[in-house]
């Protein structure tokens, strides 16, 4: 399995590309920039990519949605928790960032423990609200894809538009945490880490 991560976007995002070796069947995670570099890797490695998942609705994890969308003909999935922040520039942070966007509907609404397929890839939605009300995390296989819920030694802000901190924690503790001490978790901004050490070092959760 293809997992290639690109760091996106002026806030430094982590877009992820996964895909089977065999087929090149896959799906790209939180497109936030830098659209071409995700493309040309599509394209070199002769991806048909069928699916882009934000794992929330914020400006650096979504900012290139609609150009993946028509450049690879995937359909858009989000959490219904978080579909009202592509049209509002308050909630999805453009407004922050001096510029007012809105984004295209989801083609599908994920629910929390929902499994979907890209070939041979198998992915389980759970739903980690805390950072947003529709924040999700992927696991695929004995990986984890968290978005902004858990950081390697932190966790994501809870002080924008529909955040709290006791759902963050909760979502950690009794989603994230839950998953095998070995699952690799790959989060939204920094560095891989895996569930074991942050259960034992993240001093937020």
């Amino acid at each position: 399995m293809i997992v290639q991560k690109i760091i996106v976007g002026n806030l430094q995002a982590n877009c992820y590309i996964i895909a089977e070796k065999k087929e090149g069947k896959g799906l790209i995670v939180d497109p936030g920039g830098d659209v071409n570099i995700i493309l040309d890797f599509v394209e070199e490695n002769k991806l048909q990519i069928l699916y882009v998942i934000a794992t929330h609705a914020h400006i650096d994890h979504i900012a290139n949605v609609k150009e993946v969308k028509e450049a690879t003909g995937a359909k858009f999935l989000l959490h219904p928790l978080d579909v009202s922040f592509l049209s509002d520039p308050n909630l999805n942070l453009s407004l922050f960032m001096e510029s007012f966007c809105t984004f295209p509907a989801p083609e599908r609404l994920l629910q929390d423990g929902e499994k979907l397929t890209a070939g041979q890839i198998e992915l389980q939605v759970i739903h980690t609200p805390g950072h947003t009300p529709g924040s999700i995390s992927l696991k695929i296989n004995n990986f984890v894809f968290t978005g902004d819920t858990l950081f390697a030694g932190g966790v994501g802000r809870v002080d924008l538009p529909g955040g709290d901190f006791e759902t963050l924690q909760r979502s950690i503790r009794e989603k994230i945490f839950s998953l095998p001490d070995n699952t690799k978790v790959f989060p939204g901004h920094g560095p891989e880490t895996f569930v074991e050490k942050e259960k034992k070092d993240n001093p937020f959760v």
